[in-house]
């Protein structure tokens, strides 16, 4: 008899403690996860072997950062070294474009990347996919980026102080007011992004930084490296130089709130409420 008690309370406390966490997901706002039903979006990963050897260095490291975010499948993910097979009609299926130490080089290549912003695309720089000067001949790249050419850097590469020049925004919301990121070559930019109103400054060099460098050495200026042309679904991040970029936790959140900011920012709605 007492041996048919035990049994009964012990299967009593196992479905007590199968329904716990039943009782807890419902709360007064409902089941707090959303689990993907089928992949969100589709992304396209873009950088060229012919880049510089530590830009190169990135992007591999790059690429193997965005196939960890897919793990599970949560959106579909291509990566390519060849921009000249997505022109605009196979571009535009994707919900946002990265580019990781390059930009469209010939023609019909700008053409079709200029047709996919214009309309709605979205695009996640890094680094030198913003370089720009006299010999670029892309007058769109640069109101694209915010009106700014490239002005000067730093050299060798350095880890440095930045603050964040928005705490409201999605992308620096659960970032530190101010943090030290690894070591890039930093560009600075002439006019400054900040000075174009439709230019939205997220993270910068703080000025306890200067001089900045030990061979090629900044002195002064304005230094954001974190922007979004507001007129566009865009961000860009200056880091992008060597093999330590995903070394720092802050620094992959970063990266991960600005992905995640341009797709939820597309016209179709965004990804993660479906």
């Amino acid at each position: 008899m007492i041996h048919k008690q035990i049994i009964r309370l012990a299967c009593i406390f196992l479905c007590a403690g199968f329904c716990i966490p039943s009782g807890w997901a419902q709360t007064s706002e409902g089941y707090p996860a959303n689990y993907a039903k089928e992949p969100r979006f589709k992304a396209l990963v873009y950088y060229t072997s012919h880049a510089e050897q530590a830009h190169v260095d990135f992007s591999l490291q790059a690429v193997d950062f965005f196939k960890r975010l897919n793990y599970g499948n949560g959106f579909i993910l291509d990566i390519t070294t060849d921009f000249a097979q997505y022109p605009y009609e196979k571009l535009k299926e994707y919900e946002i474009v990265v580019m990781l130490d390059g930009y469209p080089n010939t023609l019909k290549e700008r053409k079709a990347f200029e047709q996919y912003m214009e309309n709605g695309g979205g695009w996640m720089g890094f680094h030198v996919s913003a370089y720009n000067d006299k010999n670029t001949s892309w007058p769109w790249l640069v109101q694209f980026l915010g009106g700014g050419v490239f002005y000067c850097n730093n050299w060798p590469p350095q880890p440095v102080k930045v603050t964040v020049d928005n705490p409201d925004h999605p992308i620096t919301k659960n970032l530190p007011s101010s943090f030290i990121v690894p070591e890039s070559e930093w560009y600075q930019w002439n006019p400054s992004p900040r000075e174009n109103e439709n230019v939205e400054v997220l993270l910068s060099i703080s000025p306890d930084n200067y001089p900045l460098g030990i061979k090629d050495v900044i002195n002064f200026g304005d230094f954001p490296i974190v922007w979004t042309n507001k007129k566009y679904r865009m961000i860009y991040l200056n880091m992008g130089h060597g093999d330590d970029e995903f070394s720092d936790a802050t620094q992959k959140l970063l990266f991960i709130n600005a992905f995640r900011w341009v797709l939820s920012t597309d016209k179709k709605g965004d990804p993660f409420q479906k």
